[in-house]
């Protein structure tokens, strides 16, 4: 009779804690159901550095903000205050720059205590034996070997073309390919993308000019290739799997945050 009861008080524990248990389910269902998880992304290019003033390459290797640089990325944590964006994450490349460029667009923005977290997926393409040379150097070879006769007409060949061709007159065959990059690119952004979606909201990624380019050709092939000022902003939403592309190249919160001054 004994071990009837307690066969009994046993059962009794386990079918309360089920429904303890399904209650607690059935009410956070409730609580998120209709709640937007849609995932916002701010993807900004770094602040402006010596190499981009010197007009070389600049990849894999790094160089400091110059004083607009520090002034730039101010501005657009400023004005990302006024329009009272607020991030639950942010990230950035490993790269010097973009770290630097991070951290003063959280402080600006009045977001200093968000933790900022590196990824070294999010780093620029890596130009190889370019790394540090003249801009007008490689892209003049790039231009050479395509038989192209301006910028403007390179950059409508897209992003593949265009680092795989580097890539192909390296001889020392260090600098990236078109798959290096797309795949790890891509992987870095789907990584956040989903750590976000149960929650949804804004996310800051700053990270480099053909970083940023390279990730839109992937999500939106159509999408005309742009050459990213410095701080500016593109907005990419990730919903149910899927991105898309609502603006490109945006200085909008930078010249906010001037005013502010």
């Amino acid at each position: 009779m004994k071990k009837l009861l307690a066969v009994c008080v046993s059962l009794i524990v386990v079918l309360s804690l089920a429904a303890c248990n399904q209650s607690k389910t059935t009410s956070e269902t409730i609580r998120n159901k209709g709640k937007d998880k849609t995932v916002t992304f701010y993807i900004t290019r770094h602040g402006k550095t010596i190499f981009n003033t010197n007009d070389r390459v600049q990849g894999w290797s790094d160089t400091p903000l110059t004083e607009d640089g520090v002034k730039v990325a101010e501005n657009l944590g400023k004005g990302l205050k006024k329009d009272k964006i607020k991030f639950n994450a942010a990230y950035s490349s490993d790269s010097g720059r973009a770290i630097e460029t991070a951290n003063l667009v959280l402080k600006n923005s009045g977001q200093q205590n968000l933790v900022l977290n590196q990824d070294k997926n999010l780093r620029e393409v890596y130009f190889g034996k370019f790394e540090g040379d003249l801009n007008e150097n490689m892209w003049g070879q790039v231009m050479k070997t395509l038989n192209m006769d301006s910028m403007d007409n390179l950059m409508k060949l897209g992003m593949p073309k265009l680092i795989n061709t580097i890539s192909s007159i390296d001889d020392t065959k260090q600098a990236e390919n078109w798959n290096q990059v797309a795949d790890r690119v891509k992987a870095a952004m789907d990584k956040i993308a989903k750590k976000h979606t149960k929650q949804g909201g804004n996310v800051l990624v700053v990270s480099h000019g053909m970083t940023i380019d390279a990730f839109l050709s992937i999500i939106a092939p159509d999408q005309p290739l742009v050459q990213l000022d410095n701080a500016s902003v593109t907005k990419v939403q990730y919903l149910d799997g899927k991105y898309k592309v609502k603006s490109v190249n945006d200085l909008s919160y930078v010249k906010k945050g001037e005013k502010e001054e």
